[in-house]
């Protein structure tokens, strides 16, 4: 992908191959580490605090994901690069900025707090959707066909029921920001034991 334009790059939101083609559903059980977590630089404990803001990429759209197959349909590599990556993007291009805009615009933003995930307005910072770090078991991450283009997943948050609390579309680098949740979590989880040991001892 390295030879790709970089008007198509920056139209598109992501490049590179995705690890692990075959495996496109992963879940994830969320565990306390064994050993001591360090604490995250900046957050405070009594304060919610802004960890990582994530903007959904093209692929988040259906038409999005149709660039991203197109783009990616070319099963021979040459000189480890596929022909479509350097047909389709360009001309394709102008749709791509079109979306991109219009998920500005229009749609959602996500923010990984301390003591959250949230769903917000691009516009505006309002929120539509939050769940508590402690609610969450499990997150699926599932790659659609179309999003592998762009490096990009969708991840559902799961409790301890099994029921869905959030699903998170078409996000780039989704395992960074599932590894970043889960890191955020156990942080909480070891704050509230904390806490919990102290009131008892008061």
């Amino acid at each position: 992908m390295g030879s790709v334009s970089l008007l198509a790059l920056m139209c598109f939101q992501g490049t590179g191959s995705v690890q692990n083609q075959g495996q496109s559903h992963i879940r994830v059980r969320v565990e306390m580490a064994t050993q001591k977590l360090q604490a995250i630089a900046g957050v405070s404990a009594s304060d919610e605090t802004e960890i990582r803001l994530k903007y959904p990429s093209i692929a988040s759209t259906s038409l999005g994901r149709v660039i991203g197959k197109l783009s990616n349909c070319t099963p021979m590599r040459i000189w480890g690069i596929r022909p479509s990556s350097l047909i389709f993007p360009l001309p394709l291009a102008p749709l791509g900025v079109a979306l991109y805009a219009w998920l500005k615009l229009t749609g959602p933003k996500y923010v990984l707090t301390n003591r959250s995930v949230q769903q917000c307005t691009s516009l505006g910072s309002q929120t539509q959707q939050s769940v508590d770090l402690m609610d969450i078991d499990e997150i699926d991450l599932h790659q659609e066909p179309g999003q592998e283009f762009y490096n990009a997943a969708n991840l559902t948050l799961i409790d301890r029921q099994g029921d869905r609390l959030m699903r998170i579309e078409g996000v780039p680098c989704a395992d960074m920001f599932c590894a970043s949740i889960l890191k955020a979590r156990d942080a909480r989880l070891e704050t509230a034991d904390a806490l919990a040991t102290i009131q008892a001892r008061a």
